[in-house]
């Protein structure tokens, strides 16, 4: 039985959120995930707007009750948003939410007036596009070095360049990698379910640390655990908790996020703009994962990139196979990509070395590319059983004794940052921007995605691995 990838995820998700009704969108494709009943508004006149509008549309020309539409409490959260209930929660089943489509549809003549969006979805953020990363981790040997390589360089905590990753958190042993001795921040909050496997997702941030600190040895790594539950938080407590991460130790050089959400628009996310408007007034580099939907609509935050307000601060990264020399099957396309690294096939720690920790698979493996591609891709190889995927076998365990091999423009992302990193460090640029438009515009690497010619970065330690026909 073939694997339905996103329905998949999406009950994994609905399990880590277990008090959030959850919706597909904009039906049930694998667009998006959103919260049920709820929309998100402007604080102020804008949400009492958007309130009355919505009570009298429903009022007027639906069978929902329109006593179910009310403004959640003031608030004095950064992200400057409210949240209007517009529904019943309860209501319908998880491909539809009528109430929301209607709250949606009531305002459109209001924004045509204003110039503007006056309300949104409350859309899941998440590690887990498609819902997941390029594929799940396979165990390397640790024979077999990282890949990247470390880079030559040394560590310098004076002139070390600042790197926080918004992820999950550090395993607890990560220290007993050398390349993360130094690395800081919060640790993963459930490591392992009762039974002593590891959860899924879990080594996340622990691995793009390693790939940051291969890339650029001189950094200062922070790894805050902001998406600890399987890699998904709501977008009106993601803006809060960004704020929350920069501002535990100052605004960094580089901020590396490996995670997103499309809505079908192409103005950004809502619950986002406090936060994007005041990073705008920072000196920090927003590096940010294309995503993994192999789909050229617009991925956020990555795609504020191609806004002309955010094109400074904001960097978005697609993936390379593990050749380098196309694009990888799962990765996000389009103009809004401004750059690709390697994303297939990358090693780095998933978990310390003071214990082997037991892993098993949560997604089947493909007949054949899902995407149609007749290269040996992530989808179909190597290959496995996984317990969401097919109940009538057994669903295959590994064993993870500190390296993994992983894909996903989520790790892409970290070379990218890494490589700005480096720069800085080599050319004595105090300016992550800047370091980043002198980095593109000296390269002279390209690769072919999807029939274009694109910008593509590959980290001089970076060992291509031959991709052979499906």
């Amino acid at each position: 039985m073939a694997p339905k990838r996103f329905h998949e995820q999406f009950d994994q998700i609905q399990r880590a959120l277990p008090d959030v009704p959850l919706a597909m969108g904009p039906d049930d494709s694998a667009e998006f995930i959103y919260e049920k009943g709820v929309v998100l508004a402007r604080d102020g006149e804008e949400a009492h707007l958007v309130e009355n509008t919505v009570r009298t549309h429903f009022t007027e020309t639906t069978g929902l009750v329109a006593d179910h539409v009310r403004r959640g409490a003031p608030q004095t959260n950064r992200s400057g948003i409210t949240r209007i209930q517009v529904g019943d929660p309860g209501h319908g089943d998880r491909t539809a939410d009528r109430a929301v489509a209607g709250a949606l549809r009531s305002l459109r003549e209001a924004e045509g007036r204003a110039g503007r969006r006056l309300v949104s979805r409350n859309h899941v953020v998440s590690i887990a596009v498609n819902a997941c990363p390029g594929d799940e981790p396979v165990p390397a040997p640790l024979t077999q070095p990282p890949n990247p390589a470390p880079a030559g360089g040394t560590y310098d905590p004076v002139g070390a360049v600042g790197v926080l990753v918004v992820d999950t958190g550090l395993m607890h042993d990560h220290g007993s990698y050398p390349l993360l001795a130094h690395t800081e921040g919060d640790l993963q909050i459930r490591e392992t379910d009762p039974d002593g496997i590891l959860q899924q997702y879990v080594g996340h941030g622990t691995f793009i640390a390693g790939l940051v600190a291969a890339v650029a040895p001189n950094t200062e790594i922070t790894v805050r655990n902001t998406l600890n539950d399987a890699g998904a938080i709501l977008e009106d407590q993601f803006g809060e908790k960004l704020f929350d991460a920069v501002e535990q130790g100052g605004w960094p050089d580089i901020l590396s996020l490996s995670a997103g959400t499309s809505n079908g628009r192409v103005d950004g996310l809502l619950g986002l703009d406090g936060f994007l408007r005041e990073l705008r007034a920072q000196r920090t580099l927003l590096v940010a994962a294309a995503g993994n939907n192999a789909s050229a609509t617009p991925f956020w935050p990555a795609a504020y990139a191609s806004l002309p307000d955010y094109a400074d601060a904001v960097l978005s990264v697609g993936a390379l196979r593990a050749d380098g020399e196309f694009g990888a099957c799962f990765s996000n396309h389009g103009a809004w990509v401004k750059v690709y690294a390697p994303g297939e096939r990358l090693i780095s720690s998933l978990t310390g070395f003071d214990a082997p920790v037991p892993y098993v698979y949560q997604h089947s493996t493909y007949e054949a590319c899902r995407y149609g591609f007749g290269y040996a891709c992530t989808c179909r190889s190597p290959r496995h059983t996984g317990v969401l995927s097919d109940g009538s076998g057994k669903p295959d365990q590994v064993m993870f004794e500190g390296f993994a091999s992983w894909s996903g423009t989520s790790f892409a992302t970290p070379l990218v940052a890494g490589l700005v990193a480096a720069h800085m460090t080599a050319h004595k640029e105090d300016d992550p921007r800047a370091a980043a438009r002198q980095l593109l515009t000296a390269n002279t690497e390209f690769a072919e995605v999807r029939g274009a010619h694109v910008p593509a970065l590959r980290p001089a330690t970076w060992r291509s691995v031959p991709v052979g026909p499906a």
